[in-house]
């Protein structure tokens, strides 16, 4: 048990603000302190909030004695560290995804992490999903027999790429598998929970976005080490336009004496106007390439505002990690090795795409790293 818990929050963006005005309603947050690069959108979440202290440096920050728990929200590119910083003071941590874009520099992280028993959890947000939640605990119950099959297919709105890549110089490893993939691709090992991968053989396509140095679309087939089949099919190259405000999500779960058809596509409320909807994906510096008209109602997977209030799966993950940090309750969140785990598995999904052949699993972060990297960058 804890008397109260001191936050910094690292990356003022959108899901770190959300985070940030998440803290300010739980009672047993003493102290909010908060840093971003960007000191005009630290200032204003700093109002927004009413936090205690605010800066530039996350080394500052984290510096100061209230601090006893941490968030990085920083860009993809930017959380080693912030991390390790955190890590030098033995701070629990939440960290959205991933731990690195590098896989291994998220080796080192997760080696320092866990070399110092701290504990970190990673930003797997469906997993908060009443309806994914209740999935897992009727595979728990064994209501399917033994796992046999997986098929997993995720479709996004074009604008998580332009909004992702567009704050980016370097865009290695910015695939549609390891920004975006990863979370769907975490929720199906979840569900198959103790099935360990041993291959994986894909294909990528780039019609649409070769032009932002990514793929429109990874397929691939991972074999288990049971003998149990998992597909996992991604596309971000859908039409700005397209009603799902970030995503579509279905799966099939078969197993010996059952299956579990789940489809979290959010077609089942849609909204149809006149006047725009909002932009789905949300980003610091983007602004929407076009109205969109259609909407499902649900498909903005932190959560949707009501009365100024976000309501969904970012809230329920938000509080329930601040319950593991106050009481130490269980919680489903996604543990740092399960994170690194994710990360791996993605890009040698990418990697088997590249070589055009299956890859053996567990992969290596260094045969990743080199075998990724920009062919120019390879032939040196």
């Amino acid at each position: 048990m804890t008397e109260g818990i001191g936050l910094a929050v690292i990356g003022c963006g959108t899901i770190g603000r959300i985070r940030a005005v998440l803290a300010r309603e739980y009672s047993g947050v003493d102290w909010l302190g908060l840093c971003d690069v960007h000191e005009p959108t630290a200032k204003q979440l700093a109002v927004d909030t009413q936090a205690d202290f605010v800066t530039t440096d996350a080394a500052e920050l984290l510096a100061r004695g209230e601090v006893t728990a941490v968030i990085v929200a920083t860009d993809e590119r930017e959380h080693v560290d912030p991390i390790m910083q955190s890590v030098a003071y033995g701070f629990p941590m939440f960290i959205e995804k991933p731990l690195a874009t590098d896989p291994v520099e998220s080796a080192a992280v997760l080696e320092a992490i866990e070399s110092r028993g701290i504990d970190a959890v990673i930003g797997y947000t469906q997993r908060f999903r009443r309806r994914f939640l209740t999935v897992k605990q009727r595979i728990r119950d064994g209501q399917l027999g033994e796992v046999t099959s997986v098929v997993t297919r995720a479709l996004m709105n074009r604008m998580v790429v332009e909004a992702t890549l567009s704050k980016a110089d370097d865009r290695t490893n910015l695939t549609p598998m390891v920004v975006s993939g990863t979370h769907s691709l975490d929720m199906s090992m979840w569900l198959m929970e103790g099935k360990e991968p041993v291959e994986v053989y894909a294909r990528s396509v780039d019609k649409v976005l070769g032009s932002w140095d990514t793929f429109d679309a990874t397929f691939g087939l991972f074999t288990m080490d049971d003998g149990t089949l998992f597909s996992m099919n991604i596309s971000w190259a859908l039409p700005v336009v397209w009603p799902g405000a970030v995503y579509g999500l279905e799966i099939g779960i078969v197993g010996t004496k059952g299956v579990i058809d789940i489809e979290d596509t959010h077609r089942d409320v849609i909204v149809a106007s006149e006047v725009p909807q909002p932009a789905g994906y949300r980003s610091r510096g983007f602004e929407a390439p076009a109205d969109r008209h259609v909407d499902f109602i649900g498909s903005y997977p932190p959560g949707d505002l009501s009365d100024g209030l976000l309501w969904g799966p970012m809230r329920e993950e938000t509080a329930t990690w601040f319950n593991r940090l106050a009481a130490g309750v269980a919680t489903p969140h996604a543990t740092a090795a399960e994170g690194h785990r994710n990360l791996l598995l993605t890009m040698a999904m990418d990697y088997s795409a590249r070589l055009g052949r299956p890859v053996s699993l567990p992969a290596d972060p260094e045969e990743l790293r080199r075998g990724l990297l920009p062919r120019d960058e390879r032939n040196q």
